[in-house]
Parts: structure tokens; C-alpha cells; sequence
């Protein structure tokens, strides 16, 4: 907001000598030229700065999955939360799109799995859980499961379950 004001600040002082630079004042030209560029580079501070947000944005959707956390969206501004959105609709379709019926998940196994299953333990209340096969677990804290290693990924990233290491 700082940049912005001083960039609108900078911009009617240079309309101004602008006008009077046009009447005869040939000094001011060089004044002209620096607060111009004083504006370029403003600007190109700025448009990095919201480009590193976008980048960070669309991370979050690769670490969380499509529902962000309370306390990150409220960090977030509005036009951030759209652009999250579009980010993500975007995503499944071309999910939709590769990998046959179903489609092909490219959130998942983010790291390489050095095995198909993994001892998970439960850090608080989930409910039924269901796995590919039909089975129901019931996902209560403090429990430990041996699951399939994709299955659980997304609960894991939200908290819901953490990876238990032998």
C-alpha cells in the first residue's frame, strides 16, 4: 500500500511538471525522467511481489489439497482466494482429463513411496474411513492402522493422521 501511494504521489507530481515543462521549463525534463523511472522500478518490485504470492498460492493447493485451512485463507485476499479457486478447478479438470476413467491424481505420492503401505496413527477423531477394497476403518485418536500409503496422503497433509516411523 506504501508503494502504491508513493508510486500515485510520484505520478501527479510528474503530470504537474509535466505542464509546465510543455510551457518552457526545459529543467525539469531530467526530474520528469527520474520520478518516471522511480515508477518503472516501483512497479517492478511490485508485480514480483505478487507474483512470489502466486507461487506460494498455488503451492498450498499441492500441499493441502483443495480445501485450504481457516488460518491460511484468512491471510489470503479475496482476488487470492479466486485465483486459489481457478488454480484448482483448473487442476481437476486436467486431472479429469489423463489417466483413463477415473482420471489420474497427480497430488498424490508427491515423494516417491518406498513402500505401498505405511503404519499410520490417528491424531484425533476422524470417523469411517473406507478403502479401496470396501473395508471401513474407523479413524479414532491415538489408533494405529496399516494402510495404503496413497489412501492416506491427503489426511496426513491436513493433520488428520501422521506417518509412523519403526
Amino acid at each position: 500500500r506504501q508503494a502504491l501511494e508513493e508510486m500515485r504521489a510520484l505520478y501527479e507530481r510528474n503530470q504537474a511538471d509535466v505542464s509546465e515543462a510543455k510551457s518552457g521549463r526545459a529543467d525539469l525534463i531530467f526530474l520528469i525522467r527520474f520520478r518516471h523511472c522511480c515508477l518503472l522500478r516501483n512497479q517492478r518490485c511490485l508485480l514480483a511481489y505478487l507474483y512470489d504470492r502466486l507461487l506460494r498460492i498455488r503451492a498450498l493447493r499441492w500441499e493441502y489439497g483443495s480445501v485450504l485451512p481457516n488460518t491460511i485463507q484468512f491471510h489470503m485476499s479475496a482476488e487470492e482466494v479466486e485465483w486459489f479457486n481457478r488454480y484448482k478447478k483448473s487442476l481437476a479438470t486436467y486431472m479429469r482429463s489423463v489417466g483413463g476413467e477415473e482420471g489420474l491424481d497427480l497430488t498424490q505420492d508427491i515423494k516417491p513411496p518406498k513402500s505401498l503401505y505405511i503404519e499410520v496413527r490417528c491424531l484425533r477423531d476422524h470417523g469411517e474411513f473406507e478403502i479401496d477394497d470396501g473395508t471401513t476403518i474407523l479413524l479414532k485418536k491415538n489408533s494405529q492402522h496399516f494402510l495404503p500409503r496413497w489412501k492416506c496422503e491427503q489426511l496426513i497433509r491436513q493433520g488428520v493422521l501422521e506417518h509412523v516411523l519403526s
